[in-house]
């Protein structure tokens, strides 16, 4: 599996790549790991519905083919996205959804603090506060999308929508819960937990 850093770039030129890469794969083209950061963001799922944006503070909202609702990326969250062939790997969907969720679980003990799942909301949850958010497209087997963990950014976006669709959902971050605040440092560990989780 190939990681690749990609520093901070424009969401919609890496959805773009994302869709590319896929597309253009075969079976003897590697797994790869993308681990960037990007601008300030709304994203959109398929199932997003527009009342989830409650108003407009100025931040571009994307329209994407991943499931789920809407959420924000910026500066200070690590995304990495997975392009997996899930097909070679014999993996099902909830089964690799299982598997990013126990990675950044995984990832927070390291930090000393417990996280968990809830059964009808992807992602991973200190408390009732959520940490990291996952969504995932599946395409002839294939797996683009990813996960975003809040490492040391201004919440303050989250407060225009409803997360993932939830009203009320409060979100949280490494920096106020350990004081991680190097978004680089905690990159480079949840992508050794993601790749561990998928050997």
């Amino acid at each position: 599996m190939i990681l690749r850093q990609l520093g901070r770039v424009d969401y919609t030129a890496t959805f773009e790549a994302m869709k590319e890469f896929t597309a253009s794969r075969d079976e003897n083209t590697p797994d790869e790991l993308w681990l960037c950061e990007h601008p300030p963001v709304f994203t959109q799922g398929l199932s997003g519905r527009p009342e989830h944006l409650l108003r407009d503070i100025g931040i571009p909202v994307v329209q994407i083919d991943r499931g789920g609702q809407i959420t924000y990326h910026g500066p200070g969250q690590v995304v990495i996205y997975l392009l997996l062939n899930l097909s070679q790997r014999d993996l099902k969907v909830r089964e690799l959804v299982h598997k990013i969720e126990q990675a950044v679980i995984d990832l927070l003990a390291d930090y000393g603090i417990k996280a968990g799942r809830k059964e009808s909301a992807p992602g991973v949850y200190v408390a009732a506060a959520k940490i990291a958010a996952l969504g995932l497209r599946i395409k002839h087997g294939c797996s683009y999308h990813g996960v975003s963990l809040n490492v040391d950014m201004d919440l303050a976006p989250f407060d225009a929508i409803n997360p993932c669709g939830y009203a009320g959902l409060r979100v949280t971050q490494l920096r106020d819960l350990c004081g991680e605040a190097d978004t680089e440092r905690a990159g480079q560990r949840l992508a050794y937990q993601l790749e561990k989780q998928l050997k």
